[in-house]
């Protein structure tokens, strides 16, 4: 695709089903950013933000948008991918080997 054809799509996924579906960007983003807020509180914005800490926030993200009153089934399928992606960096983090490293796969 071409940086026009991306904007194009861009223009209307923003200004067509993505707003008819979760509202308008600045809801929405404020929906996201209250979720965030939350999320992290003030001692995390001093410690620095981790992976798991990327992969909850996104997670957030969709919760975000099924709270819209419009959630679709893409939105909890994403919010299960990135809380097994964050279940497994936290893992790994804490040197917790997963059951494929333990039967040696």
């Amino acid at each position: 695709m071409t940086r026009k054809e991306i904007l194009d799509t861009a223009e209307k996924m923003v200004n067509g089903d993505r707003q008819d579906d979760y509202g308008t960007p600045e809801r929405n983003f404020e929906r996201i950013a209250m979720l965030w807020t939350h999320y992290l509180g003030s001692d995390r914005l001093n410690t620095g933000i981790t992976p798991v800490d990327v992969a909850a926030m996104l997670a957030l993200l969709k919760i975000a948008r099924v709270a819209s009153g419009h959630g679709k089934s893409d939105n909890w399928i994403d919010l299960a991918g990135y809380a097994a992606c964050g279940g497994e960096l936290q893992s790994a983090m804490m040197g917790v080997a997963t059951q494929e490293e333990d039967k040696g796969e």
